[in-house]
């Protein structure tokens, strides 16, 4: 489905519609709503295998499609800016650092990739959201998370290290939380789809 001109360019728009001097609000209330989010998906912890995985990814992945590139990626640099700042937001905080210290260790370039990500998915759901579209999106969504998370990794403990634990143990993990963006995008799309046509 290409987005028309007039359309509205991402799901929050569609289902939430916002005028004028409404818009800014509206996004600092997503903003601050998708933040909580995140620290939320950072704190669960789902027996997988090999290793256990957390929701961020998946959060990540959804904002940028709810919300779009701009305000996706603008979301999740709150929630960096708020971890900076020494709240403990992140995955195993307060336990193994908070603040600019825990951002600079193992995991600091997983939360660059989270800024890409967002602003990826959000890119190109905004252009297109028919199912191929949406598969396209997650994948280069999740690529993006990963790529910046290595290459920070493997100046810490060496590129093979780096493959063999931050990528390899993850990958199943990501992609089951990418299929599960996939379904809850499409029925993004459904859900828009019926409620234009409940209005026409």
């Amino acid at each position: 489905m290409a987005t028309a001109h007039h359309a509205p360019v991402t799901f929050a728009e569609a289902l939430w519609p916002a005028q004028g001097a409404s818009r800014p609000l509206r996004a600092l209330l997503l903003a601050i709503l998708g933040s909580a989010l995140l620290t939320i998906s950072a704190k669960i912890e789902v027996p997988f295998y090999p290793v256990p995985m957390t929701m961020q990814t998946l959060v990540v992945l959804l904002l940028g499609m709810a919300f779009g590139a701009r305000l996706g990626a603008a979301t999740v640099l709150l929630y960096l800016a708020e971890g900076a700042i020494g709240l403990p937001v992140f995955a195993g905080t307060p336990e193994r650092g908070i603040g600019i210290a825990y951002m600079m260790g193992p995991t600091g370039g997983y939360l660059v990739g989270f800024v890409l990500s967002a602003a990826v998915t959000g890119w190109l759901t905004e252009h297109r959201r028919d199912w191929p579209a949406l598969l396209l999106a997650v994948t280069a969504g999740t690529i993006v998370v990963f790529i910046p998370g290595v290459l920070w990794l493997a100046q810490l403990i060496g590129f093979e290290q780096s493959i063999a634990h931050g990528l390899l143990p993850f990958l199943w993990g990501a992609v089951v939380k990418g299929a599960i963006a996939v379904a809850l995008g499409m029925a993004g799309v459904t859900l828009i789809q019926k409620r234009r046509q409940d209005q026409s």
